[in-house]
């Protein structure tokens, strides 16, 4: 039952044009373009092998985030939830689901930026080790945040919010812009939020070869376990 059900999320969200925008075309999209055209200055190197990581987290909030708890939020308006909450599959199995269907989207959305990056030169250092780690405990903050996003608010206040949200991380969370752009007070904010530990972390690890980064792996985990703790405990299934 388990896989059948995170077969038939996947296949949901890959056929909604809206998160298949957001997951594939938007990513893809600002990889290539930021990275032929100079309108961002990067600082030394290649801009592609800045960019990269960025792409990566972002691909990671845009699925993990934006699209379930745009998905969520109006299955639980339309009543799905509530039918699914009532059959075999138990509630735990359900969450369990869509997060292998986000893991599945994950994988696939890595494998052709990667792709992508490659051919425009992106040269890669670095443990892969570190890297699926912040990929996973960034999943499972994202995840903690969408699902608390979409089961508290309405469903078109949940479109709203996630969007909204993803511009501002879009902008502020190290994904295209340094963050050595911003002053210096918004420097220290900016960098507890889950999206510029994810990319920074990606981005120390991938383009300076760096070990370990364990200060963004901890900002991650705290995201993790506070996101998918108030999750299981506000989440409301009607």
């Amino acid at each position: 039952m388990l896989a059948a059900q995170t077969a038939l999320e996947t296949k949901m969200l890959l056929r909604n044009g809206e998160q298949l925008l957001l997951t594939i075309v938007i990513p893809t999209l600002l990889l290539v373009l930021f990275s032929s055209v100079d309108i961002v200055d990067t600082g030394a190197g290649s801009s592609v092998d800045f960019l990269a990581p960025g792409i990566l987290a972002l691909a990671v909030m845009s699925t993990a985030f934006t699209g379930q708890a745009i998905g969520t939020g109006f299955e639980r308006r339309y009543g799905v939830l509530k039918r699914l909450a009532s059959s075999p599959l138990p509630r735990w199995g359900l969450m369990t689901a869509k997060t292998a269907s986000v893991l599945v989207t994950e994988i696939m959305q890595v494998i052709l930026l990667t792709v992508i990056a490659f051919a425009l030169g992106w040269s890669p250092h670095g443990s892969p080790g570190a890297v699926l780690l912040l990929l996973i405990l960034g999943t499972a903050a994202f995840s903690g945040l969408g699902l608390l996003m979409a089961g508290t608010l309405k469903a078109e206040a949940t479109l709203a919010a996630a969007n909204l949200v993803f511009l501002l991380l879009l902008v502020g969370g190290g994904v295209i812009v340094p963050m050595d752009k911003f002053p210096q007070g918004a420097q220290d904010v900016l960098g507890l939020l889950p999206i510029s530990a994810l990319s920074e972390g990606l981005r120390d690890v991938l383009q300076h070869g760096a070990g370990m980064p364990w200060g963004d792996l901890g900002i991650l985990a705290v995201w993790a376990v506070v996101g998918l703790a108030a999750a299981g405990k506000f989440f409301r299934w009607e």
